[in-house]
């Protein structure tokens, strides 16, 4: 939501001043917004992780592929879109080499920001926790030395930052606090028992839940809705034999579409919020293309396991 949120802010305007359909500007955010849940340094993997005492480097590589074919098929996506009608998306005016490289120049603190922190994570230097301390103080840092950051600007986003910060602790409480109600009212142990008893295949067992993680997801946060599932499910993912990392996999991209699935698709309204002139029912046209994507590469997924388990197999043995 926070991705949907900065990069719309930022490019919704754009894409309106060089005459982009609404439906594909918005579409595009909506849908965009929830590829940072598969890319490392990934916060769903790592509530997963922490709930399914499961490896957070494991995860963390499982994810690269999956979310990169994700990538690839939203281009292709949009690519097919604005070739079978070029008015959605018309072509810019030609820029100069000279011209692009002097917008590059300008986007180089960004970039160089980005390569410290994410190179510093697979380098090994720090954690994405510390990761994410640097980049902000790097960020910081170039705000006051190009003075565009003012004080009450960093007020703001230190508060912000308390209140995400808080959030996230007090799911992970209830986390602590659920579990032991759930298994002292033996209520998971009674769905598994009686998802393991249904007489259909393994692979329909995992449909019924992945659709019921697509469904929630309309209607709760991510990371209370892993809360509430995970000591349910995860169980009988375990009995019935599937690969508990492969699983995250399908879990997290599954939350992801749940973001930007009708009535109530997250992501959806937050671009709603920027994009105040575009009705709410274009936006969910927008974003049609982009989840049906969703769809097929979880067909992927659930049909060729090894996508998401190569790299964490390979670099992990």
């Amino acid at each position: 939501m926070a991705s949907a949120l900065t990069i719309g802010k930022v490019s919704l305007g754009e894409m309106k001043r060089f005459k982009y359909d609404d439906r594909l500007s918005t579409g595009v955010v909506a849908a965009g917004g929830t590829l940072g849940i598969l890319i490392p340094p990934s916060t769903g993997f790592v509530i997963y992780a922490i709930l399914s005492q499961q490896s957070i480097g494991r995860l963390f590589l499982a994810g690269i592929l999956p979310g990169l074919l994700l990538l690839m098929l939203f281009i292709g996506m949009i690519t097919f879109l604005c070739w079978r009608n070029p008015k959605l998306g018309p072509v810019g005016e030609k820029q100069s080499f000279s011209q692009k490289m002097k917008a590059l120049r300008g986007a180089s603190p960004i970039v160089g920001i980005i390569f410290i922190t994410i190179g510093g994570i697979y380098g090994g230097i720090f954690s994405p926790v510390e990761a994410a301390a640097v980049g902000a103080g790097l960020v910081i840092l170039m705000g006051v030395w190009l003075r565009t950051l003012s004080f009450k600007q960093l007020w703001a986003a230190v508060k912000d930052s308390i209140i995400t910060t808080a959030t996230v602790m007090l799911i992970l409480i209830s986390a602590h606090m659920i579990n032991p109600f759930l298994a002292l009212s033996n209520i998971p142990q009674t769905i598994g028992a009686f998802l393991g008893g249904l007489e259909i295949p393994a692979l329909g067992i995992l449909a019924l839940i992945l659709l019921t993680y697509l469904i929630l997801g309309c209607f709760l946060e991510g990371f209370a809705m892993l809360v509430l599932t995970m000591p349910i499910f995860f169980p009988v993912i375990v009995q019935l034999g599937f690969d508990p990392i492969w699983f995250g996999v399908l879990v997290v991209l599954t939350l992801e579409m749940g973001l930007i699935s009708p009535p109530v698709g997250l992501n959806v309204f937050i671009v709603k919020s920027v994009a105040r002139d575009v009705p709410l029912k274009k936006i969910f046209a927008g974003v049609l293309p982009f989840w049906g994507m969703m769809v097929f590469a979880l067909l992927l997924l659930v049909l060729f396991p090894q996508i998401a388990l190569f790299l964490p197999n390979t670099m992990f043995g």
